[in-house]
């Protein structure tokens, strides 16, 4: 595969270089001196190899290995000219590409190999020349081997830590929108329960009541369906009230979103779903079996009124003629909740549902691990259909609160 046009900086390398080495030709400055002995006298000589390194020059990134391989020869030719300093300085740059451009096992060998050839070389000085001067030989040599090989290692150990560093960060970026992203879900998720469970029962209450006024032509009835109309719709403004404030900055003026309904409000919304059913002969009765004790921590009280909440929508929704029993007991895990109502098809017109409550109940269930369960029963009193829903909420004992 040919190579691509090479880059800017090693062409402009390449061109600095021959400028160079064409400059000291000129001046007549070798490397060799003039006393020393080079079987290639002649200075047009020296070019050849000079012209040569500086055309590798522009293969250094593209090509590094073979670059490497071609100046190796280049700058032995000129060892045997009477040598140009250019020259030699491009292959010391050839060198230092080939360990930060080429394949990391040539990266890896490449330091070790030029040692080796450093001193191979400083001990045939040492046995040509017989002198000290082989040891300044030896030196030079390691310079444009062995030094520039080193640099490029450590330059490329920096920029391998420095792209592993920035590949960390953007792993990190991501688990976080990752992270962002699920945690809107879920957040989502929590407001779509809340907000259902706040409208649902209140507009299920008008619906039914207003669909009594329209299809009844009796003053009476229509006054009182008007009456549970006003009063669902109040409360049911006062529910998204609050609900609007928690969604809001707390740290504003004004009045603070009042706190999360409790089990201790669940008397008052047994006697408004009572009051809300009785046109349809719905009654629902409130059985709390628990002794009094330590206070259940605030997300199991939020979860279980809910559920009851939502489950006397449904009655209201679904359920014929009868009674709702509603019964909260202590379990060894924690609390249970159950909802039992009469199966039956209502007469006339019901209220529009979709089963999310089924489903948002499910979910906060299962956000506190505990166990659910919604289907058709049979009572054993009359025998007749009824529809149960029951919810095991664990309870560590660490996390009781104290009773206030």
């Amino acid at each position: 595969m040919l190579p691509g046009p090479p880059h800017r900086d090693d062409a402009l390398l390449g061109a600095g270089g021959l400028a160079v080495g064409l400059l000291l030709w000129s001046l007549g400055l070798y490397s060799g001196g003039p006393t020393d002995y080079r079987p290639l006298r002649a200075g047009w000589l020296v070019l050849v190899p000079l012209v040569a390194m500086s055309a590798l020059a522009l293969l250094r990134r593209s090509r590094p290995r073979f670059a490497l391989a071609a100046g190796t020869l280049a700058v032995a030719l000129d060892a045997w000219t009477r040598g140009n300093l250019a020259t030699v300085v491009l292959f010391a740059d050839l060198v230092y590409a080939a360990v930060v451009y080429g394949p990391p096992a040539t990266a890896r060998r490449l330091p070790f190999s030029m040692a080796m050839v450093a001193a191979a070389l400083t001990l045939g000085y040492l046995a040509w020349y017989q002198d000290a001067v082989a040891l300044l030989a030896g030196l030079v040599t390691a310079l444009i081997t062995f030094v520039p090989a080193i640099s490029g290692a450590v330059v490329r150990n920096h920029r391998e830590a420095a792209e592993a560093a920035r590949l960390r960060a953007e792993q990190t970026a991501l688990l976080a929108e990752m992270d962002r992203v699920q945690a809107v879900t879920a957040e989502r998720a929590r407001m779509a329960r809340e907000l259902h469970d706040v409208v649902a029962g209140h507009l299920s209450a008008i619906a039914i009541h207003s669909t009594a006024a329209q299809s009844l032509d009796d003053e009476r009835t229509t006054r009182e369906a008007l009456g549970v109309i006003r009063e669902n719709s109040v409360a049911g403004l006062a529910e998204m009230r609050r609900l609007i404030g928690l969604l809001r900055d707390g740290g504003g003026e004004g009045e603070q979103p009042a706190a999360a309904p409790t089990l201790a409000g669940l008397e008052a919304l047994v006697r408004q779903a009572g009051a809300n059913g009785a046109a349809g002969g719905l009654t629902v009765r409130l059985e709390h079996d628990p002794a009094p004790g330590p206070r259940l921590p605030a997300p199991v009280e939020l979860a279980a009124y809910r559920i009851v909440q939502e489950s006397l929508t449904n009655a209201l929704k679904h359920a014929g003629p009868g009674q709702v029993v509603v019964s909260l007991a202590a379990s060894e895990r924690g609390l249970v909740v159950e909802v039992v109502s009469p199966r039956g098809e209502r007469p006339g017109p019901r209220a529009p549902g979709s089963g999310a409550g089924l489903i948002g109940m499910r979910e906060r269930v299962a956000l506190l691990d505990g166990v659910f369960e919604a289907g058709p029963v049979e009572d054993p009193g009359s025998g007749a259909q009824a529809w149960r829903v029951r919810a095991e909420l664990p309870v560590a004992e660490e996390d009781r609160e104290p009773e206030a």
